[in-house]
């Protein structure tokens, strides 16, 4: 991406990690920014004093590394790169490609003053033998495609100290245009993060064609190199149809059952098994992420049903084609990946018979997450109210919506916010 946008949010928390005695392993979907942001952290390494020469950087996707792809050779390039008078900085960008890592990655463990810091695009990174070889010994940091704060950031950078207007001016006709006093309206903007997605390089292209494009190919490099590349038996046509049953039903409870009749009956014969593996490579690769259910009042999580959300909802638009834009489940979508972005453990809540869209929980408690495009009905704003009124907690509760609000509202103790400044905040 030409206009690099400071990830300070993952940097901090690199720099929180900087030479602990741990495994950085960051994580997250092809072209979310891994290797960006381990360019960024180096630079804040070499402005904090640390030396060129202590730090070595490969990436196992350039083809110059391609000999380096053989763990032993590996471990032996970066044992004589070693810095003899401090700490070496070891950053291994796209490790997975390397057969055998983990035993080069667990060698270096072991020695003095090396801080190592590796990236992957599944969470098949995180399973398997390297869990059980580093046990305790890393921790992950996942990381997303941008929030709407960075991606407003970014397409200011890009159009040259453009500033934002006020949230519910009239937006100004930006085709085309550079000028340094432009003023952008944060709802267009907003309305074309859910359209176009959050990937970094969206932002520079010009139109939803590029863009689109841009994400077909991203999405069928995610399919062949990171799924079909290891799991040979998979049905590209079946694992397609399941990705757009998926995207279709966002923030839908739904099960493997139900998928596997939908699919079968729109002429995609799958069985029960097969819908749950295809699940598992989707997650793995970071495409959709599942949501469980959680009985509030019975405090107990629940096995049936779940709900799923895409990593990005441009890419879901791309699959579907724009047939489904109905901007309550984009919303939702988004909402989710927000919470998630900032280290909520989510939950879909249940009180009796009714449903909240979001339990949020860190280590500083509870919020209660309810998501409408526009809550002005009195109906709408009532049936939204309802659950969060069955909760007796005294935890956080909010609603979320698109309405231009001056100020935000309460009800019985609820705050109506609106969404757009809810994604501006700072964290």
């Amino acid at each position: 991406m030409k206009h690099y946008i400071l990830r300070n949010h993952y940097l901090k928390k690199l720099s929180a990690l900087k030479e602990k005695n741990v495994i950085k392993v960051i994580t997250g979907v092809r072209r979310s920014g891994k290797s960006v942001l381990m360019q960024q952290y180096q630079n804040e390494l070499i402005n904090s004093g640390v030396k060129a020469k202590q730090i070595l950087s490969l990436n196992f996707e350039k083809l110059e590394n391609e000999e380096l792809l053989d763990y032993k050779k590996l471990h032996d390039y970066i044992c004589q790169r070693l810095n003899p008078d401090g700490y070496s900085y070891i950053f291994l960008d796209e490790i997975q490609m390397v057969q055998g890592f983990q035993k080069t990655v667990d060698s270096l463990y072991t020695k003095e003053n090396v801080d190592i810091y590796i990236t992957g695009s599944n969470s098949y990174l995180l399973s398997g033998e390297l869990a059980t070889l580093l046990s305790g010994r890393y921790i992950p940091i996942h990381i997303l495609p941008l929030s709407f704060s960075e991606y407003a950031d970014a397409f200011l950078l890009k159009h040259n100290r453009v500033t934002l207007s006020n949230p519910y001016s009239i937006a100004n006709d930006i085709s085309g245009n550079s000028n340094k006093n432009l003023i952008i309206n944060p709802q267009q903007l907003f309305s074309d993060y859910l359209k176009l997605g959050s990937f970094p390089q969206i932002v520079e292209f010009d139109s939803q064609q590029t863009s689109y494009e841009y994400l077909d190919s991203l999405y069928n490099t995610v399919i062949v190199k990171d799924i079909c590349g290891r799991e040979k038996t998979v049905d590209v046509g079946v694992l397609t149809s399941l990705t757009k049953f998926i995207f279709h039903n966002i923030g839908s409870l739904v099960s493997s059952t139900t998928i596997a009749n939908t699919l079968t009956s729109n002429n995609r014969k799958t069985s029960y098994n097969t819908v749950e593996k295809y699940l598992n490579f989707l997650k793995d690769s970071y495409i959709i992420y599942e949501v469980g259910r959680y009985d509030v009042k019975g405090k107990q999580h629940l096995k049936q049903n779940a709900k799923y959300y895409a990593v990005d909802t441009g890419l879901r638009n791309m699959l579907l084609a724009n047939k489904d834009t109905d901007i309550g489940h984009l919303l939702e979508n988004t909402v989710f990946l927000e919470l998630l972005r900032r280290g909520y453990k989510i939950s879909v809540g249940k009180v009796d018979t009714k449903e909240i869209d979001f339990i949020a929980e860190n280590e500083n408690g509870i919020e209660y997450y309810q998501v409408a495009a526009s809550v002005l009905d009195p109906a709408t704003l009532a049936r939204e109210i309802e659950p969060l009124n069955g909760i007796k907690d005294h935890f956080p509760k909010y609603i979320l919506s698109l309405d231009n609000y001056t100020a935000n509202l309460t009800h019985n103790g609820i705050r109506v916010v609106n969404a757009i400044d809810f994604f501006m905040q700072k964290f």
